[in-house]
């Protein structure tokens, strides 16, 4: 299941304060700030989709995720690889190393990770 790009802006909120009521949600969101009831229909939405539960506190909601920000994350980059890049690893990073204009500073880095994670396997 995919958020759509307001859905994913509340959740980078709510995965940033962990548990959030509604007048804290809207007070993190720049200028200009959305209405009361399209957070709320949102949150709805994205409780229907399994991605945000509540609990009751007297009159307020506190709303809290239900998806790590890393699981989703991984979803929609592996989601991306497959539909654009054919299921092909290779391909998605030649085109990520070669138009992000990384630095020679960030491509070393990157080959750190790599070779991190090459030595774990083993």
């Amino acid at each position: 299941m995919q958020l759509s790009k307001a859905e994913e802006q509340l959740m980078q909120l709510l995965w940033k304060h962990k548990r959030a009521i509604m007048k804290d949600l809207i007070e993190a969101y720049p200028k200009p700030k959305p209405a009361t009831t399209t957070i709320a229909t949102l949150l709805k939405r994205m409780q229907d989709k399994g991605f945000v539960e509540y609990k009751q506190e007297g009159r307020s909601r506190e709303y809290f995720p239900l998806v790590k920000k890393k699981d989703y994350f991984s979803k929609q980059v592996n989601g991306l690889i497959k539909s654009f890049f054919n299921n092909d690893t290779a391909q998605f990073a030649s085109f990520f190393t070669q138009e992000t204009n990384l630095t020679k500073a960030q491509l070393e880095e990157l080959k750190k990770i790599i070779d991190s994670e090459i030595k774990k396997k083993k």
